[in-house]
């Protein structure tokens, strides 16, 4: 395997904030894809396709096979087109290793079955803290960065990571801690593995909340964060930041789409068995989420 520099292209879903990455092989046309979004309209229960559809545009103008759909971890702000990619264009879905801890709180929390189990095997891959992989001839390294959720990983591709949900653009700051497994203490732990990557290595979000009328921001770089993120730069104690997170998850809302989010993403990306009458349903426990 080789560690030369990938070919990447990023895009933005400005209903959710998130950025999706294909992640190419320029030798091979070989490809991974990073965090896809399968578009959700909460009002009307409505699923479409677009975003993952213009993945797919993406790689077939370039010639490109899809090998992986590795996911950050289990979103809980927007569904995963990863089930729709993969029937559509091949390619192993997977995840870190901590998804199990993940579907022992959540699958008996919807009422699942064996039609969710709690091993892990809907996914294709679970990967490993600091476990290597290849697209096409490049190398990949697993990092796993727990603290915004248990499950949580960065994929360090060249002088490229993407790192889910530990760090925003520097004047966003860091990741809630809030969610189950979650963890403040461990949140900083994990950002200071990446703070030790070299200073340029390119930080790439996956989530950017451009003003109207910009353009998103999709990376910035280790230095960049050390010297400047609001939350956590290269001086900040362990804990202030403990400190500051805790307060600051206080006044959090939930995510918007955290329910139906986590029923899909949990399943990597399986949508609901219609029923008898041919209609798939997501649920809605009632009395378990946020606070009376």
């Amino acid at each position: 395997m080789s560690v030369g520099a990938p070919a990447i292209t990023a895009f933005h879903d400005a209903a959710t904030g998130t950025c999706s990455y294909i992640v190419s092989d320029p030798a091979t046309r070989r490809a991974a894809i990073i965090d896809p979004v399968l578009d959700f309209d909460a009002k009307s229960g409505r699923t479409a396709t677009r975003s993952a559809d213009a993945l797919l545009a993406a790689l077939r103008a370039r010639g490109d096979t899809l090998e992986w759909i590795c996911e950050t971890h289990a979103h809980a702000d927007h569904l995963t087109a990863a089930a729709y990619l993969r029937a559509q264009a091949g390619g192993r879905i997977a995840i870190g290793a901590g998804i199990r801890h993940v579907l022992c709180e959540f699958a008996p929390l919807f009422g699942f079955g064996p039609e969710c189990p709690v091993d892990g095997s809907q996914f294709d891959h679970l990967f490993a803290d600091g476990e290597c992989f290849a697209i096409g001839t490049l190398e990949a390294r697993v990092i796993a960065v727990p603290g915004h959720t248990i499950d949580s990983l960065a994929y360090l591709v060249g002088d490229a990571a993407f790192i889910g949900d530990t760090l925003f653009l520097p004047q966003a700051g860091t990741a809630r801690t809030d969610f189950p497994g979650g963890d403040a203490g461990r949140l900083y732990d994990s950002i200071g593995l990446l703070y030790a990557l070299p200073e340029a290595t390119r930080l790439f979000m996956c989530h950017v909340y451009p003003q109207p009328g910009e353009a998103p921001q999709f990376a910035t770089t280790v230095g960049e964060q050390r010297s400047s993120n609001i939350h956590l730069r290269a001086g900040t104690s362990r804990e202030e930041f403990v400190a500051l997170r805790t307060a600051r998850d206080r006044e959090l809302a939930l995510p918007a789409l955290i329910i139906p989010a986590l029923q899909v993403n949990i399943r990597a990306g399986a949508l609901p068995a219609p029923q008898a009458n041919g209609i798939a349903y997501l649920r809605i426990p009632l009395d378990v989420f946020g606070t009376p």
